[in-house]
């Protein structure tokens, strides 16, 4: 399992840990656990939290992705 989160968290040039992708797998965790609460426990999430938690999550993938097609 840490394998696992050590190749999720690694940058694709250095091989060091990327904040980017830290924070992104964060808010998708967070993200992750607010549906299932909402969706099984009933638990209400505000909709403006939820939004701006995805809004963060996605603009960390389009980051990670950015830096694939950057010049090295």
């Amino acid at each position: 399992m840490v394998e696992l989160l050590q190749s999720l968290t690694k940058d694709s040039r250095d091989g060091s840990i990327s904040s980017k992708r830290v924070v992104t797998l964060l808010a998708f965790t967070l993200c992750a656990a607010a549906f299932i609460a909402n969706l099984f426990f009933g638990m209400k999430v505000a909709d403006y939290m939820y939004n701006s938690m995805m809004s963060i999550v996605l603009g960390g993938l389009a980051a990670t992705a950015s830096e694939k097609f950057s010049p090295k």
